[in-house]
């Protein structure tokens, strides 16, 4: 047999063991997402979206009269799942940028809640009945073995890692710059009138800067993303006691969120993405990125 049919066979035959090993995103993540317009509001101004097969989840809660809150959540929605979602079937999201070294999975999510921002703002501006709509943000693309978290406002993204549940997002918002300062207590925050002031959102200014943050994550990981009509009515130890009780069940973990959230009073709109961490998923890099490029051709 010529040398050269030989490392391609070779490599054929260890191929499926290197596909094992670096799963297919949507085959190691779980997601599940419900939203609910609560017991009071008439209407449901959050925003809901996933893209397993990018590993997308966004949430977005809107903020203004008439229907302008449903518009700016929908709008930032929108325009995050579609523009990422379309860059990534042609790109990695571990490629580096060449001026300034991120990730191009970081910088999708900056450049397009910056887009979303320019979107919502321009309708407010140029249609009436929008003037001062706007959403709050947090979404969650999950690459290789982590989670670029991009979030504005004080919808929240919590982790469960065993039995710990942690905030791994920070609230844009009065009260927590207050909690920050030292002015109030975290216990005395449960009682304030400022819950819902928040610092930065989505389509208000020209300009914003979301928070982006990464982390690495684990097989077992929960990530919860929620509006604060979650977190308002509910205190995080029970949240936790949830997720770690319905961990194997994530449509009946969220399902049992909202009707706490509802049992609770429901003051407002409550939306939860639920993703659980089923395997690894490391991306593919140099020769083996190329390898598998070539066999799935």
């Amino acid at each position: 047999m010529p040398m050269a049919l030989k490392w391609p066979m070779r490599c054929a035959n260890v191929l499926p063991a290197y596909k094992g090993i670096l799963m297919k995103i949507a085959e190691a993540l779980e997601v599940f997402s419900q939203t609910h317009p609560g017991m009071v509001r008439s209407h449901n101004e959050d925003s809901v979206a996933c893209d397993p097969a990018c590993g997308l989840v966004v949430l977005a809660d809107g903020m203004g009269g008439y229907n302008a809150g449903e518009v700016a959540s929908g709008i930032a929605v929108s325009v995050v799942v579609t523009e990422v979602s379309h860059r990534l079937q042609n790109a990695s999201p571990v490629e580096r940028g060449e001026r300034d070294g991120e990730d191009l999975g970081v910088s999708l999510l900056r450049g397009n809640i910056q887009k979303a921002n320019a979107s919502i703002f321009n309708a407010a501006q140029s249609q009436p009945q929008y003037a001062g709509m706007g959403t709050t943000i947090v979404s969650g693309l999950f690459y290789d073995n982590r989670v670029a978290v991009g979030h504005v406002g004080d919808s929240r993204m919590y982790r469960l890692r065993g039995e710990m549940l942690e905030t791994i997002t920070r609230d844009h918002s009065l009260l927590q710059e207050q909690i920050d300062s030292g002015m109030i207590s975290v216990e005395d925050a449960r009682l304030s009138k400022n819950k819902n002031l928040v610092t930065r959102a989505v389509g208000i200014d020209a300009d914003l800067e979301p928070e982006i943050h990464v982390h690495d994550v684990m097989v077992g990981d929960i990530y919860l993303l929620c509006s604060d009509g979650l977190n308002d009515m509910v205190e995080d130890d029970d949240i936790q006691a949830t997720l770690h009780a319905l961990q194997s069940n994530l449509p009946l973990a969220a399902d049992q969120l909202i009707q706490m959230a509802n049992d609770n009073g429901g003051r407002d709109n409550v939306s939860v993405i639920l993703v659980k961490i089923k395997g690894r998923f490391a991306a593919p890099r140099g020769w083996l990125a190329k390898l598998l490029s070539w066999f799935e051709r």
